[in-house]
């Protein structure tokens, strides 16, 4: 006869050690199952994110520096930078989590450098991942796409050619401040295609272009913006989960 705790060991056990961070034992059952995510539309979306750009309107993006309605085009599922009419920012605040975002550099060739497909993803508005055409088209390394601009070149260059899409995930922790002071620096991980650009990267502060940075206490929540660099790069299929 099997044992009855043997029986149900699908079902986990209780006569194992305890785990010291939680409280439950090692295989414990009656801990909490993850929660189940499915997947939905045409560009395979879990199900509990936040679709922040699903292709049809620029609903829930406003200008960066105005605040009125972003003028950026969209069309044929995706939105594409509008040269001269600014950055864009959510309407919303968005904090700790998945960021998904993909993106297109323009099919002609134009430039080269920073001059041949730029523009940026600067989450809470502050801290830009690099977005750049840097197919056969090298530059200075931490302005090189996927880097964390100015601070961080990335781990590899896995860019696509120009005119096909490109797929950023990024998981992001902010910085956590008391009062006047820093707790613990943002960190963050970057995976551009599928190829780790950044693992659990401590980041020295906002990013800026030819200028050391620092920390200054801001909000952990605060809405992620999109570059308008001057050239038409695209973007489609951006959501957000939180952590």
């Amino acid at each position: 006869m099997i044992p009855r705790q043997e029986e149900n060991a699908h079902l986990g056990y209780s006569d194992t050690p305890v785990l010291p961070d939680s409280g439950y034992t090692v295989h414990d059952g009656t801990r909490p199952q993850p929660p189940t995510v499915r997947f939905s539309g045409p560009h395979h979306v879990p199900g509990d994110a936040v679709v922040l750009f699903g292709g049809d309107s620029l609903d829930g993006w406003v200008s960066k520096k105005t605040g009125e309605p972003a003028k950026w085009a969209v069309a044929d599922g995706c939105m594409t930078v509008v040269p001269g009419t600014g950055d864009i920012r959510t309407a919303r605040d968005l904090g700790d989590g998945h960021y998904h975002v993909e993106f297109r550099s323009p099919a002609e060739i134009k430039g080269k450098g920073q001059g041949r497909g730029n523009s940026g993803i600067f989450l809470l508005g502050l801290y830009e991942v690099q977005v750049l055409d840097n197919y056969d088209n090298p530059t200075y390394p931490d302005g090189t796409v996927g880097a964390i601009y100015g601070q961080f070149p990335p781990l590899a260059n896995p860019i696509h050619a120009p005119g096909d899409w490109n797929t950023f995930d990024i998981i992001w922790k902010g910085p956590i401040f008391e009062g006047e002071s820093l707790v613990s620096p943002a960190v963050i991980t970057v995976l551009l295609n599928g190829v780790v650009q950044h693992h659990a990267k401590p980041l020295q502060g906002p990013t800026k272009h030819k200028e050391l940075t620092g920390y200054e206490p801001h909000d952990p929540a605060l809405p992620l913006a999109l570059q308008d660099h001057g050239d038409l790069v695209s973007f489609r299929n951006i959501w957000y989960r939180p952590i």
